[in-house]
């Protein structure tokens, strides 16, 4: 079996004299101690070493990529002119698949493998002649250098450190702006004060200041490149009666200069935002579409990197910036924030205010997806985020409508507005219910029957069995429910008349003890 072994200085092919060895892994550092014993396991067939650093920087990228490099190609073809059909032990199961397909040579590659790959290693030195202990650590520590430059140059990790700087870049000249700004408005407010009121718009302000100089020279300095029609009438009025103090012309040039100090940070600000809009379409494009260029570039400067913020879960996401307010609710037991940076995204604002803690958790479930996609993944597209923001659009209208949805009696169920509209209809005249048979009054209820006198007994017709013929017979069995009824009724009576007999003699024993008493009181 041959062991094909990377180094710094090149490759080397050795011949594995006893494969026994190789089976019991565990003992085999044991072979390794010494520079003679380990010469009985592995021998030197063929060492084939870089020309220079380029050379070797080429061939650790290339192992790193899970790629053959044109030295290990010169030596593999050495190999197969030499009619070799044994085995090729190798370190990565990856290379050995590409050396079998395009050489078609047996690779080996497990934990065995790998251990003896550690003992080779331990004996380096000693194996390979002609390397001294200086040349190969020398070349070892210029490979590294430069691997490690080549990684910190084309790492897909180390870009964003870019959009990193850019937003604090642009946080820094927001707030400088500002102060430029109100220290203009205020040392030109000396002279002009009513300047600050009719022109609100900062740059506006400032190239008004630059273009005007004093305030005498209102009316005759046209201002309509800069300002609307409205606004340039309104300012020569005021300039005629302002109340501001007088200043010299050398105050004139320093607030001048300062205005334009203003104009340039402005338009580099611009610049800036233009830039940023750029690099995180790039970098992260879901991201982006989900929360915005300055969201999304604030979230990656807080979290320090965009890998770092897709180890976050979503419930850090939602909540990242506002870690002073979750601490602060925490030790007071209270409740803690609902959102932090993503409070600023579109789709947080475009709803109400009960919906925006509901709308920011799903929200932030939806851009950690898309921030591990544009952080792992080798797409550069954004339709993840797209998708995730049409759902979360459709969700915003859902929770809005959710009270039209509500009259229908459920949630889920769409009202139906056909019940509440007026449908007119034609209708018809029915001849069909006419009748020319005489009204029948109704019965009486109570005494009115007793009076009419007794009523004929109602005859029934029965069916005879046998014969068919009808006979009509007196309804006898009607007459006794009425008798069983009349004195149920009188017995009702009797009971009422006993109970109002017996109320009033209580009465009379209660009036003659009022009696009884009175004339106690009048005897004493």
């Amino acid at each position: 079996m041959l062991v094909l072994f990377e180094t710094a200085a090149g490759y080397a092919v050795f011949k594995l004299l006893n494969e026994k060895k190789l089976k019991h892994s565990e003992n085999l550092y044991l072979d390794f101690e010494s520079p003679d014993s380990a010469s009985q396991i592995v021998k030197l067939k063929q060492f084939q070493k870089f020309k220079d650093m380029t050379e070797a920087l080429s061939s650790a990228t290339a192992a790193v990529e899970g790629k053959m490099s044109k030295t290990l190609k010169k030596l593999m073809k050495k190999l197969v002119s030499s009619d070799t059909q044994e085995e090729l032990a190798v370190a990565d199961a990856k290379l050995g698949n590409l050396i079998k397909e395009k050489f078609e040579i047996q690779c080996v590659s497990n934990n065995n493998i790998n251990e003896l790959m550690r003992c080779i290693r331990s004996q380096m030195d000693s194996l390979v002649t002609g390397l001294g202990d200086r040349e190969l650590s020398a070349m070892a520590l210029g490979l590294a250098h430069s691997l490690s430059r080549y990684k910190l140059k084309f790492s897909p990790d180390k870009v964003d450190t870019m959009i990193v700087q850019a937003i604090s870049l642009l946080d820094d000249l927001d707030k400088e702006l500002n102060n430029y700004v109100m220290r203009a408005r205020e040392w030109y407010g000396w002279h002009f004060p009513e300047l600050s009121k009719i022109v609100t718009d900062n740059i506006a302000f400032a190239r008004t200041v630059i273009k005007l100089g004093e305030r005498t020279k209102a009316a005759t300095c046209d201002l309509s490149d800069i300002l609307p029609e409205e606004v340039e009438v309104d300012l020569k009025e005021a300039a005629e009666i302002s109340m501001g103090t007088e200043i010299s012309d050398e105050d004139i040039e320093n607030i001048s200069f300062l205005c334009e100090q203003v104009i340039q940070i402005s338009e580099y600000r611009a610049q800036l935002y233009d830039y940023l809009k750029n690099r995180m379409v790039a970098i992260a494009p879901n991201l982006t579409v989900l929360v915005g260029e300055l969201v999304g570039a604030r979230l990656i400067s807080h979290a320090g990197s965009l890998m770092n913020l897709a180890k976050h879960p979503s419930s850090t996401v939602q909540i990242l910036g506002a870690e002073k307010a979750l601490f602060r609710a925490l030790k007071a037991k209270h409740d803690t924030p609902k959102y932090g940076l993503i409070y600023h995204a579109s789709l947080v604002g475009q709803a109400n205010p009960k919906n925006k803690g509901k709308l920011s958790r799903m929200l932030a479930a939806k851009a950690s997806l898309a921030i591990r996609v544009d952080a792992l993944g080798d797409e550069t597209n954004a339709e993840l985020g797209l998708e995730h923001r049409v759902r979360l659009e459709m969700r915003i209208r859902q929770m809005e409508n959710k009270g039209v949805q509500m009259i229908s009696g459920s949630g889920k169920k769409q009202p139906k507005f056909e019940k509440y509209e007026n449908k007119s209809e034609v209708r018809t005249y029915n001849t069909a219910a006419d009748s020319s048979l005489p009204s029948v009054p109704k019965k009486r209820k109570g005494g009115d029957d007793d009076e009419d006198g007794p009523k004929a007994s109602k005859k029934i017709k029965v069916e005879s069995g046998a014969g068919g013929d009808a006979s009509f017979t007196d309804g006898s069995e009607s007459e006794k429910k009425k008798k069983k009824k009349k004195k149920i009724k009188q017995e009702e009576d009797t009971m009422d008349v006993s109970q109002a007999s017996v109320g009033s003699a209580s009465g009379e024993k209660k009036k003659k003890k009022k009696k009884i008493k009175t004339e106690d009181d009048d005897d004493d």
